[in-house]
């Protein structure tokens, strides 16, 4: 099984218009709404591909059904600790030229009691959970160490994947992680250095394997990803395919990359498949994942090169 936590889930209205004239009227051209949240998106992911999915994590009253029944049909298997208020709404605002402005809500506060019946929760689930992702920021209120206590809540059998930023990403390097998936800004940010060819990224990576993660995946969005555990680095190029959204393609990657984890997949079959899911996912509007048929479609096209 391969368990997701979801600290801060959210709703995301995708509008797309020709232009964003700022401070003038604006006309809607298409609008998207999904019942989401990044470890949700995984859990989503994961089933897609054929994996056995569970989503926990936190959720809120007023509008929570909706994000189980968007689980039920994707059938992903679920359980949560529910708080009283609504679940953010994040904004996420597409022109023409595939320029995105994104408005994201901080979310309702959790209460400490909450917390730590999230803690346990989190404990019993990932007994029977071979991989373990936690993934997507914290609700309002919630110190970044949080990570960190959700990671060592994990039952140690299970492997961790860990995708989030900044302080959030330290806290939770702080107990080690089998994999992370930071993009370039993300790495850029949380190192403090500016990185331009694959060396320096990769010395960059190495900071974060330093810190406590063993592997590291570097999405280098259009371009694709880099894996690395330090000592060996692969990298795969993405396919060209028509952008509709790029919202949700590194929880793609994240699913991918923890179904070929499972089933003991090599690390070029790892990267191949994260990067053909990543692809796959910006071909569909707003936050709406990859579709299997895409995501072969796009794995026969793509290959993994080794640079060292």
């Amino acid at each position: 099984m391969i368990l997701s936590v979801c600290p801060n889930p959210s709703v995301d209205c995708t509008i797309e218009l020709d232009v964003l004239k700022l401070g003038s009227l604006n006309r809607i051209e298409n609008k998207v709404i999904t019942y989401s949240g990044k470890a949700l998106n995984v859990a989503i992911g994961v089933a897609r591909l054929g994996g056995d999915s569970f989503a926990t994590g936190f959720m809120f009253e007023d509008n929570g059904k909706m994000f189980v029944h968007a689980l039920d049909d994707e059938r992903v298997k679920n359980t949560f600790v529910w708080s009283n208020g609504s679940a953010r709404t994040n904004y996420k605002i597409v022109d023409k030229r595939s320029m995105m402005t994104e408005i994201n809500d901080k979310g309702e506060a959790v209460s400490l009691e909450k917390q730590a019946e999230l803690l346990g929760l989190v404990g019993e689930l990932s007994k029977s959970a071979s991989i373990v992702v936690i993934s997507g920021s914290l609700p309002k209120g919630i110190s970044a160490d949080y990570y960190a206590k959700l990671s060592s809540a994990v039952n140690p059998n299970a492997k961790r994947i860990i995708d989030t930023t900044g302080d959030n990403m330290i806290e939770a390097l702080k107990t080690g992680a089998f994999l992370i998936k930071p993009n370039l800004e993300e790495l850029q940010g949380v190192t403090g250095e500016s990185y331009s060819t694959f060396d320096e990224m990769i010395e960059g990576c190495r900071k974060l394997i330093s810190a406590g993660a063993e592997n590291v995946m570097l999405s280098l969005g259009r371009k694709g990803a880099i894996l690395t555990d330090g000592n060996s680095a692969l990298f795969c190029k993405s396919a060209s395919v028509a952008v509709n959204s790029t919202v949700g393609a590194g929880d793609g990657m994240i699913a991918a990359a923890s179904v070929m984890i499972e089933n003991g997949a090599s690390r070029e079959e790892i990267l191949r498949s994260a990067v053909a899911a990543g692809t796959a996912s910006v071909t569909t509007p707003g936050t709406n994942l990859f579709y299997r048929d895409k995501y072969h479609e796009i794995y026969d096209k793509i290959h993994v090169e080794k640079l060292f």
